[in-house]
């Protein structure tokens, strides 16, 4: 049957979006490489690298296959050396700030935000950098909690936090671990004095967790929910929480793998939190526990066993023979979008599309598979949520996955868009997306943590990329996605691979902040381009949040104004609407705005409706922005 795009947020927004896509893809084609697959990819070697190292030879490897990254960027060759010591290159953004990482803290990880306060997890504990002035961070509170990931996230007054490692306690500090006093799942911490965070009783989980997420329920402001994704091994029986199962018998239907784990959180009492479904078979298609109780059935994953058969068209470069995928036993992190009651999992060895309509008890609607991806990550909805962008996780953080001889299918971004068929929704392949230009083999470098840039009418993700840097790129046309600004470093060490760059890049409040694993703490903002305009940035910073999480993503919508018609001004001359139009658009605009306010007020608010249907046709999005702005000022 045929399929139509899904969308179930800003329907009217959605209609139209498709008449301003080419403006993007006109201006900006030419910035992409030749080509985004890479069919004929060179074999890895047994040790999985392909052995080119100099710039001379990756020169001749991006000419003879165009299916790979450009060394024709600024990017490429920057000088090496810790800290701030690294040549820099940025495009289209700039470095508002770097602070380096601070006293006590290893391995930063994710990020969280809440009102003027940025929240840094790192293996150690956290830090609070209060950044009301995104030029002038500051660093307000240290808490040390060893326990990596210890990735972080906020709702109220309330810290959450994912612990994995063995040798993590419940009362944060170091030695002695034991069965007693191990603390693995998710620390829970009363943060309603910043400067003096509280640790509230945590629950602890049979894997741990390696991340999680805030999921809210629309029809239930009292509680709240985590997802709790692990990823490391399922802890003895003997210990807390007791009877964990299924570490070495995957024919065990008990077993605490393909699943995810769910706590409830009730508000007024966040010290009671505890498991309500230890098993959430999201995995599978009978979460009842109606299936059979043989694994080789699929009965825990309804996936395919083994020895998958292809399911791309021929010649898609998305069959066998890509890469060695990982099998799909848990989910390494959850996209929650409880607004339109779906979340994303990108969950190892596939990628699931899941129904949250009931929290404590998600469905999976739709899986997909990609053979050119070794390790589902995580996932970015869209704001209308018609298009998910997946990452892939090659290399597992630390390896080199950006050089010459990478193909750039392989370490990169999948879009997908969620269309409604008769079955309900399903998420079809639009395209990939990676750096366009290579890295050494000496900076780890692949697809991870980002978020949407609320743009009017195009979907821009901000996104980080480890020691490839900080990428922003425009997928509203999914099947063409551009990259539209950056900024890079070069790498920590010219001999050898040190694991550093960048965790996290999101966008809050007007900035966009960085957590760079060994150097520190970066913020940033975008300036005006061919590629955005002034309007655009001013529109998109009048978007604010009272905190973010970004794997619990949450609706964004403009309120009519002059500046968000100018930022759709922009977007129709980008596209090509005629000076003559584009020149009425000024006149009409910048009248209205002097007289909106005096006698001639209604006459100038007549000639934005005119204006309006004399466009409509050339600039319907245009012609929406025009008609709401003055009906506002009726």
């Amino acid at each position: 049957m045929g399929a139509t795009p899904r969308g179930s947020i800003h329907r009217r927004w959605i209609a139209r979006r498709t008449a301003s896509m080419f403006a993007v893809t006109a201006l900006l084609g030419s910035v992409l490489p030749a080509a985004a697959f890479a069919d004929d990819a060179p074999a890895e070697s047994e040790d999985g690298e392909y052995g080119f190292q100099s710039f001379a030879e990756a020169e001749v490897v991006a000419e003879a296959a165009p299916g790979f990254a450009t060394t024709d960027d600024p990017r490429v060759g920057l000088g090496a050396g810790p800290g701030e010591t690294a040549e820099q290159a940025i495009s289209n953004m700039e470095k508002l700030a770097s602070l380096p990482r601070a006293p006590g803290a290893d391995t930063n990880s994710d990020l969280a935000f809440t009102g003027d306060f940025a929240i840094s997890g790192n293996y150690n504990g956290f830090n609070v950098y209060d950044v009301a002035d995104p030029a002038n961070p500051t660093l307000r509170t240290t808490v040390i909690c060893p326990g990596s990931q210890n990735d972080v996230s906020v709702y109220g007054d309330l810290l959450f936090m994912s612990v994995e490692a063995t040798g993590a306690k419940i009362d944060c500090t170091t030695g002695g671990v034991n069965a007693s006093n191990r603390f693995r799942g998710v620390r829970i911490w009363d943060i309603s004095d910043i400067d003096n965070p509280v640790q509230l009783p945590g629950v602890q989980t049979c894997k741990g967790s390696h991340t999680h997420t805030v999921v809210t329920d629309p029809s239930d402001d009292s509680t709240i929910y985590i997802y709790v994704s692990g990823t490391a091994g399922i802890r003895s029986g003997a210990e807390p929480p007791f009877n964990c199962t299924g570490q070495s018998s995957l024919q065990n239907r008990n077993t605490d793998n393909f699943s995810v784990t769910i706590i409830e959180v009730p508000l007024d009492a966040p010290e009671t939190a505890e498991i309500v479904n230890r098993n959430a078979r999201i995995f599978s298609v009978c979460g009842d526990n109606t299936c059979e109780d043989d694994f080789a059935s699929g009965a825990l994953n309804a996936f395919p066993p083994s020895n998958p058969q292809p399911i791309y068209p021929e010649d898609s470069g998305r069959e066998p023979g890509g890469q060695s995928a990982s099998q799909a036993s848990t989910c390494h992190d959850i996209t929650a979008y409880p607004e339109i009651g779906l979340a994303a999992g990108a969950c190892q060895g596939r990628g699931l599309l899941i129904d949250i309509t009931d929290p404590a008890n998600p469905k999976r609607l739709d899986a997909v598979q990609d053979f050119n991806f070794a390790y589902w990550h995580s996932a970015t909805f869209s704001n209308d949520g018609s298009t998910i962008v997946f990452t892939d996780e090659w290399g597992g953080g630390s390896g080199a996955r950006c050089r010459a001889t990478d193909p750039l299918n392989w370490g990169a971004n999948a879009i997908f868009d969620v269309v409604q068929t008769d079955d309900g929704p399903k998420m079809e392949f639009a395209s990939y997306f990676k750096l366009p230009m290579v890295q050494t083999a000496t900076e780890n470098c692949v697809a991870h943590n980002g978020s949407l840039i609320p743009v009017p009418g195009r979907d821009i993700m901000v996104q980080a990329w480890y020691q490839g840097g900080t990428t922003v790129f425009d997928f509203t046309d999914s099947a063409n996605p551009v990259e539209i600004a950056y900024f890079d470093r070069g790498p920590i060490s010219p001999t050898s691979l040190v694991t550093g760059g960048f965790w996290s890049s999101y966008w809050y409040n007007g900035a966009i902040y960085g957590n760079e694993i060994a150097r520190g703490f970066d913020t940033f903002e975008m300036v005006p381009s061919e590629f955005l305009s002034a309007n655009e940035i001013a529109v998109a910073k009048t978007v604010t949040y009272d905190e973010l999480n970004v794997q619990g993503q949450v609706s964004y919508d403009f309120a009519p104004s002059f500046t968000l018609v100018r930022a759709y001004r922009d977007q129709a001359e980008r596209a090509g609407l005629s000076a003559e139009l584009v020149a009425q658009v000024d006149k009409f605009v910048d009248r209205a705005e002097r007289f909106s306010t005096g006698p001639q007020a209604r006459a100038a608010i007549a000639n934005l409706d005119a204006l309006a249907g004399e466009i409509r046709a050339d600039a319907p999005m245009l012609a929406d922005a025009l008609n709401d702005l003055a009906a506002s000022l009726r």
